[in-house]
């Protein structure tokens, strides 16, 4: 399995404390506190490596829109006026956290909104600070996705600009320990998923084109 290089930065200091840990455990005056600080640190070093696997996946070349991220879809439906349905998907901190792009296309735009950190499972997160990337398919409208930071760790990385051409299931960023995705589908496409169901980034199709421009 892959690991993300982003797990280095806990997993290096997480081991130097347990490591750490060891040592103070030869000590007789702090054999417990060693113990408890080795286990907990090298816990959390597992944990990091766990939490940032990411697997390789076949890019999907049937034309559909995939989901952005691994996780549980939270909510379907229009969110404001016109006839944009948006699709939000929470991911728990024990789902991958690497987003993958839902749909093949020119990234238009990439804009860092700041916001609250409310519990990414919540209805409050929609105000949480993300990070917004619009794609442009060819012959189709514009679709929009959403990198949402969560409670705990509250970043982002996302690494497209724009100008760039993505690739449907194609890695474009990774959010740190709990949060939520959000696909905007625009007229002329339509959401396939509901509320309830499990997806995995690149690999559930949750949505498909109705019509072109």
């Amino acid at each position: 399995m892959k690991i993300a290089y982003q797990a280095w930065q806990f997993v290096v200091p997480a081991v130097a404390a347990g490591a750490a840990g060891l040592w103070l455990m030869g000590r007789p005056a702090t054999v417990f506190p060693g113990a408890s600080l080795s286990f907990l640190a090298f816990g959390f070093a597992a944990f990091a490596v766990y939490f940032f696997r990411d697997p390789e996946r076949a890019l999907p070349t049937d034309g559909r829109i995939y989901s952005p991220g691994d996780g549980v879809v939270l909510a379907v439906g229009r969110e404001g006026p016109g006839d944009v349905v948006t699709a939000r998907i929470f991911l728990s901190v024990f789902d991958v956290h690497i987003q993958r792009a839902p749909t093949a296309g020119r990234v238009t735009k990439v804009a860092v909104v700041p916001g609250s950190f409310a519990a990414a499972m919540k209805d409050a997160a929609r105000g949480n600070s993300r990070v917004v990337m619009t794609i442009e398919p060819e012959g189709r409208g514009p679709l929009v996705v959403e990198q949402i930071a969560g409670l705990i760790a509250r970043r982002i990385e996302c690494w497209r600009k724009p100008g760039d051409m993505v690739a449907a299931g194609e890695r474009y960023g990774i959010i740190y320990f709990g949060s939520q995705a959000a696909v905007h589908f625009p007229a002329g496409s339509r959401c396939t998923v509901k509320a309830g169901d499990r997806v995995a980034g690149g690999l559930t199709p949750i949505g498909e084109w109705t019509s072109k421009l």
